[in-house]
């Protein structure tokens, strides 16, 4: 680890890796949605809590508890690893061949409910610097289906 131009502490690559190599489990405390807005409110904090990896609908881990240094993976929207779930457990693992020195990065897609906010632009600013960076760590939102009139017999 050490200071990232992205944010904060980063992981760095120590040798060359090659595309498809499992490289670190994400670990932390296993708890609750419930326990993760009781220790986190995103609308109380300055910038968003990033060592929070929801596995499923049950069960999100806190890698501030008990965590490795896959919690200093940062976030890309041109990343070079990426998050996957087997049995319940997260891995990381590289999606593109990866030179010595070069900064370990994954899409975090992070995702809020509700009708988007104007302050969510600087709470979840992204700074990856990446030539296709969307500008937020935000997952882009779907767009809405439209509905049709039907006209009725």
């Amino acid at each position: 680890m050490r200071a990232s131009p992205i944010q904060g502490l980063g992981a760095f690559a120590r040798r060359p890796i090659p595309k498809g190599t499992r490289l670190v489990e994400y670990v932390g405390e296993r708890i609750s949605p419930a326990e993760a807005d009781a220790r986190y409110d995103d609308d109380l904090q300055e910038h968003s809590h990033t060592f929070l990896f929801t596995v499923n609908r049950n069960v999100i881990i806190d890698a501030a508890h008990d965590g490795n240094e896959a919690r200093f993976i940062n976030h890309s929207c041109d990343p070079n690893c990426e998050a996957v779930i087997e049995d319940k457990r997260v891995f990381i693992e590289s999606v593109r061949d990866i030179a010595p020195g070069q900064e370990l990065t994954y899409d975090y897609h992070l995702e809020r409910e509700g009708r988007f906010q104007a302050e969510w632009k600087q709470k979840y600013a992204c700074h990856c610097g990446a030539p296709n960076c969307r500008g937020i760590l935000l997952e882009p939102r779907k767009p809405r289906k439209k509905r049709t009139a039907v006209a009725k017999k």
